[in-house]
């Protein structure tokens, strides 16, 4: 009998040992309860009431509209609603090219497995939000993610991992994420057409600042804290947080910033742009006296006038036309280049995390680090990742998006991208402690990481994201 006790607790401090060991999202528990009805989980807006629910005691809404548009028109606020509006399930995705929702069969998209999402052009102006409480007079800090694609794809649930939950509990802090217009229908300038169109440029980004002023008006419901937001972009969407730091009517809405794998110093010109529009507008079979058609055609033959414009440009003797429907410097809206030579004096006070993965093809952030820290103002970071997925016999490697289930703390979520096994999740805590103590305070560092100094030109202190994190201070290192 004695025997029998003492191997009874020589296993249960065996068990408990490897518990110890092993970071928290690695202990096997089943998830909390869902609580969902008429009177849970109800938040009023500007515009009316909205109903979430409840997931393993996080709320959870989805779906929420921040604005509404005509085609080609600049975004308004939505109309108002008298009833309950139920906000539970993801809001349609932008229209986009159809390959968004299919890329065939590879090792990379096995592995990102993206989103099968419906489109639509009328109901795509959407917002989702976690946050741990709500009408509760806290505010927490919140982030805002901008989700990447570049500016023709993608959405705020592109990937199952988007889902703001893991962040919100682990950091109690407000989570939200955006979808927004793309390609033709959010970047063609068409403001060389005048009368009605003289404000149609930049419509995706001009979306974008309609959310960040939802945000503004209504975080506080949602347990935020509307005067400490902090956006976050990949890829396009970090690019769309550099252009956000150039817009005068984004100012004071957002007051740190994150980009990831996207540093992006300049947008292109106004004058190729208003001419790509009239180009868009002639290839449609149309005269800009007769631009009221423009909402005759189908979404099919507005991208078919697309490529047909960009016919027409080189033809004209126009070159690098590639990211021509882009944002683009129009002097109301977006009134320079982010970065180059410098940013804007409104933007100097922005504190900065800026980075990219080992295996991308990928403009460098060190360029745009050195333009951030001669202003003189707040502090960037610079990360490099480079942690390796063992997935498919390694093949993707640090690949572009590598890093996003890490930041968003989800990688049982994304199993079939990291591999899911112990070192990931380690990685994921390191990287989702150090985004939500910047999201809270300016300042990435955090007791995970070795201690992470702020970027200059002559240290180039870079933050190493892999299974041993470190800190280097020579680009030759990295």
């Amino acid at each position: 009998m004695k025997k029998l006790v003492t191997m009874s607790l020589a296993i249960v401090m065996i068990v408990l040992c490897s518990c110890e060991q092993q970071p928290q999202a690695l202990i096997s528990t089943q998830p909390g309860p869902i609580q969902a009805g008429e009177n849970i989980a109800v938040v009023p807006t500007e515009y009316g009431k909205v109903r979430g629910y409840i997931d393993d005691g996080i709320y959870a809404f989805k779906g929420i509209p921040y604005a509404k548009a005509e085609r080609f028109m600049p975004p308004q606020a939505p109309d108002k609603w008298d009833d309950v509006r139920q906000c539970t399930i993801y809001g349609p995705q932008a229209m986009q090219p159809t390959a968004q929702n299919w890329r065939g069969q590879s090792d990379r998209n096995f592995g990102m497995q993206f989103s099968i999402e419906p489109m639509d052009e009328k109901e795509s102006f959407v917002l989702n939000v976690w946050s741990k409480g709500i009408n509760d007079g806290k505010k927490r800090p919140v982030w805002v993610w901008l989700h990447g694609g570049g500016y023709s794809g993608g959405s705020g649930n592109q990937f199952p991992y988007f889902d703001g939950r893991s962040l919100a509990e682990k950091g109690d802090i407000v989570v939200v994420t955006v979808n927004h217009r793309l390609n033709v229908l959010g970047y063609v300038d068409l403001s060389g057409l005048g009368g009605k169109y003289s404000e149609s440029v930049n419509l995706g980004m001009q979306d974008l600042v309609a959310a960040l002023q939802w945000v503004n008006n209504n975080i506080e419901n949602f347990g935020g804290d509307p005067n400490s937001v902090t956006i976050d972009g990949q890829s396009g969407g970090g690019g769309k947080v550099s252009t956000l730091m150039a817009m005068p009517s984004a100012v004071g809405l957002f007051h740190r910033a994150i980009i990831q794998s996207g540093s992006y110093l300049k947008v292109a010109e106004s004058e190729p742009t208003k001419a790509y529009g009239l180009a868009f507008v002639k290839a449609l079979g149309i005269t800009p006296d007769e631009a009221y058609k423009l909402n005759d055609f189908s979404y099919e033959e507005l991208a078919r006038a697309e490529r047909g414009a960009m016919e027409i440009m080189t033809e004209e003797g126009y070159t690098n036309i590639s990211r021509i429907i882009n944002p683009t410097v129009d002097g109301k809206y977006i009134v320079q280049h982010p970065f180059d030579p410098a940013p804007p004096e409104f933007a100097k006070n922005i504190s900065m995390i800026i980075g990219c993965n080992k295996d991308e093809n990928r403009t460098s952030p060190l360029a745009q680090a050195s333009i951030k820290h001669a202003q003189g103002a707040a502090p960037v970071y610079v990360y490099w990742f480079q942690w390796q997925s063992p997935v498919n016999d390694g093949s993707l490697g640090s690949c572009h998006g590598m890093e996003l289930p890490f930041v968003f703390n989800n990688i049982a979520m994304a199993r079939t991208q990291t591999g899911g096994g112990k070192d990931a999740y380690e990685m994921a805590d390191k990287i989702s402690s150090s985004w939500i103590n910047f999201v809270k305070t300016g300042d990435p560092n955090c007791e995970e990481l070795p201690e992470w100094t702020p970027y200059t030109p002559e240290k180039e202190a870079t933050m190493i994201f892999d299974n041993n994190c470190k800190m280097l201070y020579t680009q030759d290192e990295i």
